[in-house]
């Protein structure tokens, strides 16, 4: 019998592969802007306190010292999510020495399938420094309303368990400074290499 781990890899795995192909069409369709920076001082951000892929509670705190690159979403999405933190991936790889000086975190939208456990596997598929974030229902949606995060459960009709609901979701990459200010966001479809020479831009 296959395990529950091997499934979450073959599951990943399979979803990078059909991201990839999701992203280059909808990229081709929609040639938007796919950088936005913005001007001023944005509401965006503020304390939280969420436990690590680690088992460790954390809080604001893990953004000091980093230029720091923060992703909602979760690890069953099929599409936006291991597209979005493989490009993340692929610009820190980009980014050489500087990028030990950012910090990538996923906060999951879906706290009630994306445990400690489960959150410890999938992290591993992206860059090494990624760190994944849960905790409990009342404390995913504090941090969701700190960085204006829309998140809502969009169940199957096929789905006689009740556990196999998809999330919709926001898709916006927040960067936030050492001191946890909002300093811009990457939107859905910005590229690796866009996203590096911000970050470098920004360090």
């Amino acid at each position: 019998m296959v395990s529950s781990m091997t499934s979450r890899r073959i599951f990943v795995l399979t979803s990078l592969v059909t991201a990839a192909l999701i992203a280059a069409v909808v990229i081709a369709v929609h040639p938007w802007q796919t950088l936005n920076r913005t001007s001023g001082t944005a509401d965006i951000g503020g304390s939280f306190t969420l436990t690590d892929q680690d088992g460790n509670r954390v809080s604001e705190d893990i953004l000091e010292g980093h230029l720091n690159v923060i992703y909602f979403g979760y690890t069953y999405c099929p599409d936006v999510c291991p597209t979005t933190l493989q490009d993340i991936t692929t610009a820190l790889d980009l980014m050489g020495e500087g990028a030990k000086d950012v910090r990538p975190i996923l906060i999951t939208v879906d706290p009630e399938r994306d445990t400690v456990e489960v959150l410890k596997d999938y992290v591993s598929w992206f860059h090494p420094s990624l760190i994944g974030l849960t905790g409990s229902t009342d404390e995913i949606e504090a941090v969701k309303t700190a960085y204006k995060v829309y998140s809502a459960k969009a169940p199957q009709e096929d789905d006689e368990t009740g556990q196999n609901y998809l999330v919709d979701h926001s898709s916006i990459t927040y960067v936030m400074g050492p001191d946890g200010s909002f300093l811009t966001h990457f939107a859905y479809g910005t590229t690796p290499e866009e996203m590096a020479r911000t970050l470098e831009d920004l360090l």
